[in-house]
C-alpha cells in the first residue's frame, strides 16, 4: 500500500526542504510540494514535525554468543526495539571462533538473523589466519556482500589479533576494496592490568576501568592508524571513547590517511562513576569495553563529532541481564562486556546534540545515518529521502518528550543505561520498507521481514597508490623498487 508522508520538512545531510513524500513498495517514488495522492493511499500528516532517514547503526552484537553466555538481545527483538527508536537498519558483526572456518560463521551468522524485523548487514571478524581465512575474505566480498572486516586488538586467549593477523588481513582487505575495521585496545596490557588489580584485592566492577585505562586504547589506536598508514588501507576505528584515540584519528586525519572514527552514544553521556555504585548489579550493567571514561572525555567526543573527526554514532547493543553479569560476582573479568542503546541512541543524541545547539538536524542526520551509509557503501539506497531510496523514514516531532526507563522500553535487557533521562525529541513514526512498524508509541514488527543488504566493495587500493605513497617515503630501496 502506498504512503504519503504530508506536510512535513525533509531533512537530508546536505539540505531541508518543506515537501510530501510519496512512498510505493518499499521504495521512495516523489518527493515535492503538494503531491497529489493516488487513489487509495494512506496519508499521514507530518504537519509541524520533520521527515528523516530512519537511523543506521553501524555497531551492534544481537545474540552473540560471548564470555560463556549469550546476549539476551535476539535479531527480532533488536531490530524491533531500534525500530521503535527510529533506527531501521543495523550493522552486526560475524565473529568467528579462533580456527573457525569465516565463510562457515557468516552462513550461522545469517540463520540467526533470518527472524530481523528490519534490515541488517554484517562486518566479519578475522580472528585468526591461514590461507582460508585468505580465500573465505575474497568470496565473502565478491558472493556475499560483505565491505568491511573486523579485528579485535583485545580479549587476549579469545579472539584477539596481533600484528601479524593485522598485517595480513589489512593487506587483503586493500586487495579487495573492503574496509579494514578495529576494536582499539593493547590486549596485552588489558590481560596484565587485570591480573595485578586482581592481585590487589580489587574484585568489583571499579576493577574494570582500572584495568583498561585511556592509555591502552590510544595506543592501539595509534597502532592499528601506523599498521595502516604502511599498507595504504582504509581504517574504521569502532567505539572511541578517549581523547587519546581521539588525538590519534585526527592526527592521521590532518595528514591525509584514509580513516573514520565511530562514538557510542554512551560514551556521549555516561562517565566512569558508575563503576562505583556500591549495588554491584547497577555498576556491573555499565560493564562494556572500551569502559565509560571520566568526564572530561565527553567534551573531547563531542568536539570530535563537531569537528568531523569522527564520523558515526552508533551503541554497540550487546545486552547481558543481571543473572548473566553476576557471572563475575567475584571476578569482574568475568562480567560478561555488554550495554544496550539501539532503541535510545537517535533521542538521546537529538537531545543532547540538537537542542544543545551542538548539532543542526542536517549534521544529526549525518551522524546517525548519511554518513555510515557512505562509509559503508550503502548511499543513497539507505540514509537519504531521495526518489529511489528505501523508504526506511521517521516522522521526527522536535517537541515530544519521553522519559528513558527499563520499565518502557522494547530492549530485551533489565536495565537501561539512560535510565530516567528525559529527552525531547522523538519518531512518532517510523516506515521501514516503506510500512509503519511504528506509531504513536505503538510497535508493529514482524519477525522475518528484515532483509539482508549487500554492500560492494569500493575500488581497490591497487598498485599506482603503492608506487606514489613509496616514492614519497624517504626509503631509497622503496623508490628504487617503486621506480621498477
Amino acid at each position: 500500500m502506498a504512503i504519503l508522508i504530508r506536510g512535513g520538512t525533509v531533512v537530508n545531510a546536505d539540505a531541508s526542504a518543506r515537501a510530501d513524500v510519496l512512498v510505493d513498495d518499499g521504495k521512495i517514488v516523489a518527493v515535492g510540494s503538494d503531491l497529489d495522492p493516488p487513489l487509495g493511499v494512506e496519508i499521514i500528516d507530518a504537519g509541524g514535525a520533520l521527515v528523516m532517514p530512519g537511523g543506521i547503526d553501524p555497531h551492534t552484537h544481537m545474540e552473540l554468543p560471548f564470555m560463556g553466555t549469550t546476549a539476551s538481545e535476539d535479531f527480532f527483538t533488536g531490530t524491533s526495539a531500534a525500530a521503535a527508536g527510529g533506527t531501521t537498519m543495523i550493522i552486526d558483526f560475524v565473529i568467528p571462533d579462533p580456527k573457525e572456518n569465516l565463510l562457515g560463521a557468516y552462513k550461522k551468522w545469517r540463520g540467526w538473523a533470518e527472524k530481523a524485523a528490519a534490515d541488517y548487514s554484517f562486518h566479519v571478524a578475522v580472528t585468526w589466519w591461514d590461507d582460508s581465512v585468505h580465500k573465505d575474505m575474497g568470496t565473502l566480498v565478491s558472493d556475499y556482500g560483505v565491505n568491511s572486516f573486523k579485528h579485535f586488538m583485545a580479549y587476549k586467549n579469545a579472539i584477539m589479533c596481533d600484528d601479524e593477523v593485522l598485517v595480513k588481513s589489512f593487506t587483503r582487505a586493500r586487495e579487495l576494496g573492503a574496509l579494514a575495521t578495529v576494536h582499539a585496545e593493547n590486549g596485552e596490557l588489558v590481560f596484565h592490568l587485570q591480573r595485578e588489580i586482581l592481585k590487589q584485592g580489587i574484585t568489583g566492577p571499579e576493577g574494570h576501568p582500572l584495568s583498561r585505562p585511556p592509555a591502552v586504547e590510544g595506543e592501539a589506536a595509534n597502532r592499528a592508524i601506523r599498521l595502516a598508514q604502511v599498507l595504504n588501507t582504509p581504517l574504521y576505528i569502532v567505539h572511541n571513547s578517549c581523547a587519546e584515540a581521539i588525538e590519534a584519528i585526527a592526527r592521521a586525519r590532518s595528514e591525509g590517511q584514509r580513516v573514520f572514527g565511530e562514538v557510542l552514544a554512551g560514551h556521549l553521556l555516561v562517565d566512569d562513576s558508575v563503576y562505583r555504585d556500591p549495588d554491584f548489579v547497577r555498576a556491573a550493567a555499565h560493564v562494556m569495553s572500551p569502559p565509560f571514561r571520566p568526564k572530561a572525555n565527553q567534551a573531547v567526543l563531542w568536539r570530535a563529532l563537531q569537528a568531523g573527526i569522527v564520523q558515526t554514532t552508533a551503541t554497540d547493543h550487546c545486552c547481558f541481564c543481571a543473572p548473566q553479569k553476576a557471572m563475575g560476582r567475584n571476578d569482574f573479568t568475568k562480567i560478561p562486556n555488554g550495554t544496550g542503546g539501539v532503541e535510545d541512541r537517535m533521542q538521546v543524541l537529538w537531545h543532547h546534540g540538537v537542542n544543545t545547539g551542538r548539532f543542526t538536524a542536517n549534521e544529526f542526520v549525518a551522524i546517525t545515518s548519511a554518513n555510515a551509509a557512505k562509509i559503508f557503501n550503502i548511499y543513497p539506497r539507505k540514509g537519504s529521502v531521495a526518489v529511489g531510496s528505501d523508504a526506511d523514514l521517521v516522522v521526527w516531532d522536535t517537541k515530544k518528550t519521553r522519559t528513558i526507563s527499563a520499565k518502557t522500553h522494547h530492549q530485551n535487557v533489565d536495565y537501561n543505561i539512560f535510565e530516567g533521562m528525559e529527552v525531547t525529541g522523538a519518531n512518532v513514526v517510523t516506515l521501514s520498507q516503506g510500512k509503519v512498524v511504528w506509531r504513536d508509541g505503538q510497535l508493529d514488527t514482524r519477525r522475518g521481514i528484515g532483509r539482508y543488504i549487500d554492500r560492494p566493495p569500493f575500488p581497490p587500493y591497487h598498485s599506482a597508490l603503492m608506487k606514489k605513497a613509496a616514492l614519497e617515503r624517504p626509503s631509497p630501496v622503496l623508490r628504487a623498487a617503486a621506480a621498477e
